[in-house]
């Protein structure tokens, strides 16, 4: 009933940048929180930023001020910036809503399916 699509993952260089967007469809009425993961390969899926309805966010230490986590309510799309990539952020992003209502009642997570994001020279 909920899905996510996420776009923007792609090939950039050591300090380059990418821009994230994740799009919730469905008979949506509210989010209470929309994240980005994500998980390098043989690691576990960590948190990398957090934004509520509300615009308050959570960032992991290693990319505070270097990535921005926005949201357009409106649209129930959360968007990530990434500037000053690095090699060891090269993973699959995935987009996680959280706290779903839709029109009929409560919903719940969801989770979309991940885009790849490769930062090498």
């Amino acid at each position: 009933q909920v899905q996510l699509v996420e776009s923007g993952g792609g090939l950039v260089q050591p300090g380059g940048s990418l821009r994230l967007s994740c799009a919730a469809s469905g008979r949506i009425f509210s989010i209470d929180r929309m994240a980005w993961y994500r998980q390098a390969p043989g690691k576990q899926r960590e948190l990398v930023a957090a934004i509520t309805s509300h615009g308050s966010t959570t960032y992991a230490d290693s990319v505070k001020g270097r990535f921005t986590i926005s949201r357009d309510n409106a649209k129930n799309t959360v968007y990530l910036q990434m500037n000053g990539l690095k090699p060891e952020e090269m993973a699959v992003y995935y987009c996680n809503a959280d706290g779903i209502k839709l029109r009929s009642g409560w919903y719940g997570s969801s989770w979309g399916q991940g885009t790849q994001v490769t930062v090498s020279s």
